[in-house]
């Protein structure tokens, strides 16, 4: 299936990278996007569509200046100046570059590259700043077998927000964490069928509007995840994940380790 990732966000959250897209953050040798694909691409789904905004330049240049050997073993013989690569990571995908805006919500980005997606009968979409090591088959499997128009993955936060109940009078019931609160949050990780755009009018962004009317027919599904799941808003989240990545203990890279079988 293709794969539409959303790219117009900036990282103004994220000290030091005001400067680049949000999608466009390091993590390690390779930005998240790169992380995000290469989970896409380790279950067949290679066929990629990017929703630019802010700073697209960057992003374009990235790929058509693209170096493997940065991300994969080589040989060097003699005085040659170029690698022969002992792996590849993008040489079989394929990637559809979109400007959608510079201001654009993710609605109005979804609907601008509608013409990328005829003939299509389901799609997978993505917000970009987020990681996991979600079993995606099982996932599209879930999807295909309810017959609905749009599913998304559902998570736990991992945010350090507090959950507070409290009564009329002002006083508080109760505060705990968020993540231990038992309240699932949009990870961001969607399913589609083409029926989606008949659900978005002009302007809308996608969860609010569209989803709602999605709700009213019942044709919007969750897929409750408890795995590692994380996004990348401020410097923490990021840090959290470089630090996850350099000591080996990445769970998002699903291409490095075996791939279990569908259930």
């Amino acid at each position: 299936m293709k794969v539409v990732l959303f790219c117009g966000g900036l990282g103004m959250r994220i000290r030091d990278v005001d400067s680049v897209p949000k999608p466009m953050v390091m993590i390690g040798y390779r930005p998240i996007l790169w992380h995000l694909m290469r989970y896409y691409a380790h279950y067949g789904h290679k066929d990629f569509i990017l929703c630019l905004g802010y700073r697209a330049d960057l992003i374009k240049r990235y790929f058509l200046q693209y170096d493997e050997w940065i991300s994969n073993d080589f040989v060097l013989r003699g005085d040659e100046r170029e690698p022969t690569l002992l792996h590849r990571d993008i040489a079989d995908w394929r990637i559809t570059f979109c400007d959608t805006g510079l201001s654009a919500n993710i609605g109005q980005r979804l609907v601008a590259v509608r013409k990328h997606l005829e003939g299509e009968e389901m799609f997978l979409a993505n917000y970009s700043d987020g990681l996991t090591d979600l079993p995606l088959d099982r996932f599209v499997q879930r999807f295909l077998a309810g017959g609905r128009v749009a599913s998304f993955a559902l998570v736990k936060p991992t945010n350090t927000f507090h959950v507070v109940s409290m009564r009329e009078d002002d006083l508080v019931d109760d505060i705990q964490d968020v993540a231990l609160s038992g309240l699932r949050i949009n990870g961001g990780f969607f399913c589609f069928r083409r029926q989606i755009f008949d659900y978005i009018r002009p302007g809308e962004e996608l969860v609010h509007e569209p989803f709602q009317r999605l709700i009213l027919a019942k044709q919007l599904a969750a897929y409750r995840y408890d795995g590692f799941w994380t996004c990348m808003d401020t410097f923490k989240d990021r840090q959290r994940l470089e630090d996850l990545d350099a000591g080996g203990r990445a769970p998002w890279k699903v291409w490095s380790t075996p791939r279990p079988e569908a259930e």
